[in-house]
Protein backbone atom coordinates (compact mmCIF):
# COMPACT_ATOMS: atom_id res chain seq x y z
CA UNK A 1 0.00 0.00 0.00
CA UNK A 2 1.50 3.22 -0.71
CA UNK A 3 0.78 6.38 1.04
CA UNK A 4 -0.41 9.52 -0.17
CA UNK A 5 2.92 11.96 -1.59
CA UNK A 6 3.82 15.05 1.07
CA UNK A 7 3.78 18.49 -0.43
CA UNK A 8 6.82 18.37 -0.98
CA UNK A 9 7.35 15.94 -3.30
CA UNK A 10 3.97 17.21 -5.12
CA UNK A 11 5.78 20.49 -5.80
CA UNK A 12 8.73 18.65 -6.98
CA UNK A 13 6.75 17.03 -9.18
CA UNK A 14 4.83 19.89 -10.58
CA UNK A 15 8.56 21.43 -11.40
CA UNK A 16 8.72 18.61 -13.65
CA UNK A 17 5.54 18.73 -15.65
CA UNK A 18 2.86 16.86 -13.44
CA UNK A 19 0.25 20.15 -13.62
CA UNK A 20 -2.30 18.39 -11.51
CA UNK A 21 0.68 17.82 -8.48
CA UNK A 22 0.15 21.71 -7.67
CA UNK A 23 -3.55 21.60 -7.86
CA UNK A 24 -3.57 18.73 -5.28
CA UNK A 25 -1.15 21.28 -2.92
CA UNK A 26 -3.78 24.15 -3.41
CA UNK A 27 -6.87 21.37 -2.75
CA UNK A 28 -4.95 20.42 0.51
CA UNK A 29 -4.48 24.27 1.83
CA UNK A 30 -6.95 26.08 0.01
CA UNK A 31 -9.48 26.25 3.30
CA UNK A 32 -6.84 27.24 5.43
CA UNK A 33 -5.52 29.85 3.31
CA UNK A 34 -8.29 31.82 2.99
CA UNK A 35 -9.01 31.34 6.67
CA UNK A 36 -6.07 33.19 6.91
CA UNK A 37 -6.87 35.78 4.82
CA UNK A 38 -10.53 36.16 5.60
CA UNK A 39 -9.20 36.75 9.44
CA UNK A 40 -6.73 39.17 8.64
CA UNK A 41 -9.24 41.07 5.57
CA UNK A 42 -12.49 40.36 5.87
CA UNK A 43 -14.01 37.28 3.65
CA UNK A 44 -14.35 39.08 0.51
CA UNK A 45 -11.03 40.86 0.21
CA UNK A 46 -9.95 37.32 0.90
CA UNK A 47 -11.54 35.81 -2.17
CA UNK A 48 -10.11 38.27 -4.43
CA UNK A 49 -6.64 38.36 -2.91
CA UNK A 50 -6.53 34.04 -2.90
CA UNK A 51 -6.11 33.94 -6.51
CA UNK A 52 -3.30 36.05 -6.17
CA UNK A 53 -1.80 33.93 -3.25
CA UNK A 54 -1.77 30.68 -5.69
CA UNK A 55 0.03 32.48 -8.80
CA UNK A 56 2.46 33.95 -6.56
CA UNK A 57 3.02 30.20 -5.27
CA UNK A 58 3.14 28.61 -8.50
CA UNK A 59 5.39 31.15 -9.86
CA UNK A 60 8.33 31.25 -7.14
CA UNK A 61 7.61 26.97 -6.26
CA UNK A 62 10.85 26.52 -7.47
CA UNK A 63 12.18 28.27 -4.41
CA UNK A 64 10.28 26.07 -1.98
CA UNK A 65 12.63 24.46 0.46
CA UNK A 66 11.58 20.39 0.22
CA UNK A 67 13.28 19.54 2.84
CA UNK A 68 9.85 21.12 5.05
CA UNK A 69 7.09 18.04 4.03
CA UNK A 70 4.05 19.92 4.99
CA UNK A 71 3.90 23.50 2.65
CA UNK A 72 1.20 25.09 4.69
CA UNK A 73 3.88 27.59 6.48
CA UNK A 74 5.35 28.24 3.10
CA UNK A 75 1.66 29.05 2.23
CA UNK A 76 0.70 30.95 4.81
CA UNK A 77 3.93 33.15 4.40
CA UNK A 78 2.79 33.62 0.27
CA UNK A 79 -0.53 34.92 1.66
CA UNK A 80 1.74 36.98 4.12
CA UNK A 81 3.56 39.16 1.42
CA UNK A 82 0.39 39.19 -0.62
CA UNK A 83 -1.52 41.01 1.76
CA UNK A 84 1.29 43.24 2.59
CA UNK A 85 1.88 43.99 -0.84
CA UNK A 86 -1.98 44.51 -1.37
CA UNK A 87 -1.86 47.14 2.03
CA UNK A 88 1.03 48.76 0.43
CA UNK A 89 -0.26 49.62 -3.22
CA UNK A 90 -3.67 50.98 -1.54
CA UNK A 91 -3.84 55.00 -2.02
CA UNK A 92 -2.64 57.43 0.90
CA UNK A 93 -5.82 58.50 1.33
CA UNK A 94 -7.37 55.12 1.42
CA UNK A 95 -6.64 54.18 5.64
CA UNK A 96 -5.65 51.12 5.73
CA UNK A 97 -7.94 48.68 8.16
CA UNK A 98 -7.70 49.25 11.65
CA UNK A 99 -6.58 46.28 13.74
CA UNK A 100 -9.35 45.97 16.10
CA UNK A 101 -11.85 45.90 13.21
CA UNK A 102 -9.97 42.80 10.82
CA UNK A 103 -12.31 40.45 12.67
CA UNK A 104 -15.22 42.07 13.35
CA UNK A 105 -17.87 39.29 15.66
CA UNK A 106 -14.76 37.12 16.33
CA UNK A 107 -15.41 35.51 19.61
CA UNK A 108 -13.17 32.79 21.06
CA UNK A 109 -15.03 32.29 23.76
CA UNK A 110 -18.40 31.95 23.16
CA UNK A 111 -19.54 30.96 26.58
CA UNK A 112 -18.60 34.25 28.49
CA UNK A 113 -21.19 35.90 30.34
CA UNK A 114 -22.85 38.46 27.79
CA UNK A 115 -21.87 41.58 30.13
CA UNK A 116 -18.32 41.05 28.96
CA UNK A 117 -17.46 42.34 25.32
CA UNK A 118 -15.04 39.63 24.85
CA UNK A 119 -14.30 40.42 21.05
CA UNK A 120 -13.57 44.24 21.84
CA UNK A 121 -11.33 43.53 24.75
CA UNK A 122 -9.65 40.94 22.41
CA UNK A 123 -9.22 43.11 19.45
CA UNK A 124 -7.94 46.25 21.90
CA UNK A 125 -5.03 43.94 23.52
CA UNK A 126 -4.50 42.39 20.27
CA UNK A 127 -3.91 45.68 18.34
CA UNK A 128 -1.50 47.10 21.23
CA UNK A 129 1.16 44.43 20.03
CA UNK A 130 3.91 44.68 18.30
CA UNK A 131 3.10 43.65 14.39
CA UNK A 132 5.46 40.72 14.69
CA UNK A 133 4.44 39.89 18.03
CA UNK A 134 0.71 39.74 17.08
CA UNK A 135 1.32 38.00 13.57
CA UNK A 136 3.01 35.04 15.70
CA UNK A 137 0.69 34.72 18.16
CA UNK A 138 -2.18 34.80 15.28
CA UNK A 139 -0.74 32.03 13.37
CA UNK A 140 0.12 30.28 16.13
CA UNK A 141 -3.56 30.58 17.55
CA UNK A 142 -5.48 31.37 14.56
CA UNK A 143 -3.93 29.15 12.38
CA UNK A 144 -2.71 26.52 14.36
CA UNK A 145 1.02 26.39 13.12
CA UNK A 146 3.63 25.35 15.38
CA UNK A 147 5.72 28.30 16.53
CA UNK A 148 8.57 26.91 14.47
CA UNK A 149 6.17 27.22 11.57
CA UNK A 150 5.11 30.57 12.35
CA UNK A 151 8.33 32.23 12.07
CA UNK A 152 9.15 30.08 8.97
CA UNK A 153 6.15 31.75 7.51
CA UNK A 154 7.53 35.13 7.95
CA UNK A 155 10.40 34.84 7.79
CA UNK A 156 12.00 34.95 10.87
CA UNK A 157 14.56 31.99 13.07
CA UNK A 158 12.30 29.85 15.18
CA UNK A 159 14.19 31.72 18.56
CA UNK A 160 12.67 34.69 17.73
CA UNK A 161 9.40 33.74 16.62
CA UNK A 162 9.40 31.72 20.30
CA UNK A 163 10.64 35.27 22.08
CA UNK A 164 7.95 36.85 19.54
CA UNK A 165 5.30 34.72 21.12
CA UNK A 166 6.49 34.96 24.75
CA UNK A 167 6.06 38.62 24.52
CA UNK A 168 2.67 38.63 23.08
CA UNK A 169 1.46 36.31 25.90
CA UNK A 170 2.90 38.15 28.53
CA UNK A 171 1.71 41.44 26.79
CA UNK A 172 -1.46 39.87 26.75
CA UNK A 173 -1.51 38.44 30.38
CA UNK A 174 -1.37 42.40 31.47
CA UNK A 175 -3.64 44.15 28.78
CA UNK A 176 -6.38 46.22 30.19
CA UNK A 177 -9.11 44.01 30.38
CA UNK A 178 -7.28 40.82 29.78
CA UNK A 179 -7.05 39.87 33.43
CA UNK A 180 -11.00 39.86 34.63
CA UNK A 181 -11.66 38.35 31.06
CA UNK A 182 -9.51 35.49 31.61
CA UNK A 183 -10.28 34.95 35.28
CA UNK A 184 -14.13 35.48 34.45
CA UNK A 185 -13.87 32.85 31.44
CA UNK A 186 -11.52 30.70 33.94
CA UNK A 187 -14.39 30.44 36.74
CA UNK A 188 -17.08 29.84 33.84
CA UNK A 189 -14.67 26.45 32.20
CA UNK A 190 -14.36 25.41 36.12
CA UNK A 191 -18.21 25.59 37.23
CA UNK A 192 -19.03 23.35 33.98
Amino acid sequence: MTSDPDDAELIARSLHGDEDAFVEVVRRHEAAVGAYLARRAGRELAEDLLGEVWVAALTSRAAYDRSFPDARPWLIGVAHNTLRRHWRSRPAEEPLAHVPDLAPGWDPWAAVDDRVDVGSVLRHALALLRPQQREILTLVAWEDLTVADAGRAIGIPPGTARRHLHEARMALRNAPGMAALLTHHHTIKGAK
